[in-house]
């Protein structure tokens, strides 16, 4: 069977469900599904658990499914670029699982490979260790962190071929990689599609045995948070 869709709602069509947990790639929005996570406002899916390193900006990214209220929880490690995210969460109608950023990262690679949980030093004697098991190692004290592991898993990759060989690149490299090894189903979408063959074993971020569907979506928006510009000298101008 192809895992090739015509269009994200078709990738997506029969996994979505009330409830699940999603992780969605990306960084600020940089390397974000765009495309899927569309999809997924179309679904009309709601109560989402969505372990996303930021929640996109008002209007943009998974801002969008804030907008609709599809997402119940965030577990996250920057909520910062988004109002409307800090809106619902001091008003109740938000919950939000914090992690320093390493924290995260590493909890999405643990449940990758398997690992149920880890102990890590960051967030020792802060609001970060409450409720968490600590214990001791050599002369310093440890807290237990959790794997994760979702229901699905979108990304966005520059490149990839029929059979979900994925290539990101430079800085949207960034979550998708650990993201596209844990969940029980990695829907890729990718921006440019090549054939069988074509890309270098050697090259690929994320084997295809990691990816269950993609969609191609050429010359995606690439948007960034904030453009900051300063006015142009004499001497620039010439």
């Amino acid at each position: 069977m192809s895992k090739l869709k015509a269009t994200a709602a078709e990738a997506l069509a029969d996994v979505l469900r009330d409830g699940m947990t999603i992780m969605s790639g990306g960084f600020g929005l940089c390397g974000i599904p765009t495309s899927l996570i569309e999809a997924i406002r179309l679904s009309g899916v709601k109560d989402l658990t969505v372990i996303s390193n930021n929640a996109g900006v008002d209007g943009y990214g998974l801002g969008v499914l804030l907008e609709t209220r599809q997402i119940r929880k965030m577990i996250s490690s920057y909520v910062g670029e988004n109002k409307l995210f800090a809106e619902q969460f001091l008003s109740g109608a938000l919950e939000l699982e914090f992690n320093p950023q390493g924290t995260l990262a590493e909890r999405i690679r643990a449940g990758g490979a398997g690992i149920p949980a880890f102990f890590t030093k960051t967030g020792v004697g802060t609001l970060i260790a409450e409720g968490k098991e600590v214990r001791r190692f050599g002369d310093s004290d440890y807290i237990m962190e959790t794997g994760l592991f979702a229901d699905l898993a979108i990304v966005h990759a520059y490149k990839g071929d029929s059979e979900g060989n994925l290539v990101y690149r430079k800085t949207a490299r960034n979550f998708n990689p650990v993201m596209a090894t844990a969940a029980k189903l990695t829907v890729a979408e990718i921006e440019h599609l090549v054939p069988l063959g074509e890309i270098d074993p050697d090259h690929v971020h994320t084997p295809g045995i990691f990816v269950q569907r993609l969609v191609h979506v050429p010359n995606p928006a690439k948007r960034i948070e904030q453009r900051t510009t300063r006015p142009r000298s004499q001497k620039e101008a010439v």
